[in-house]
């Protein structure tokens, strides 16, 4: 077969973007390079991704009323690969753990504060995705200090303990 491209050659090039992910571990980095898959013109945002995974939440209006819910019409698979990992990921991630912590006690139930989690990470993955560079959350705990984030002073507090 010379001369044939090999697509999972592809995928095995990107992989090591999804292994740097905390909380990825072994089933679920897999799971999310299949998620993304290896053309990179197939989705032309993040915000595609979050819709298309079911992650992103759907607003319904109607006259004074206003819904707002977990999308429906989606792959089911591939929403749960994202929020399992996204789960997972508060674990491992300090900026995770301390965003899931705040939603928590702005009184977000479980799953409604892991679906905004991944909501988020999904744009930080499709950046590394698009870019072909592992997971780094050095950069982004320094834009959010930067910025002058909330999440910023549970980080100072934490580096101040350790």
């Amino acid at each position: 077969m010379l001369g044939r491209r090999n697509p999972s050659r592809r995928f095995s090039l990107d992989f090591f973007i999804f292994q740097s992910l905390p909380g990825a571990e072994a089933a679920l980095a897999p799971r999310l390079l299949a998620a993304l898959g290896s053309q990179r013109d197939r989705y032309a945002s993040a915000e595609e991704v979050q819709k298309y995974s079911g992650i992103a939440p759907v607003t319904e209006r109607s006259g004074k009323k206003k819904w707002v819910h977990f999308r429906w019409a989606c792959p089911k698979f591939l929403r749960q690969s994202f929020h399992e990992w996204a789960e997972h990921s508060i674990a491992q991630s300090l900026w995770a753990r301390a965003y899931y912590q705040q939603l928590r006690d702005r009184g977000k139930e479980h799953h409604a504060a892991v679906r905004a989690l991944a909501f988020k990470s999904i744009r930080i993955v499709f950046r590394c995705w698009q870019d072909r560079t592992a997971y780094d959350e050095n950069p982004y705990l320094a834009a959010l200090a930067k910025r002058g984030s909330p999440l910023a002073s549970v980080f100072a507090a934490a580096a101040m303990s350790m």
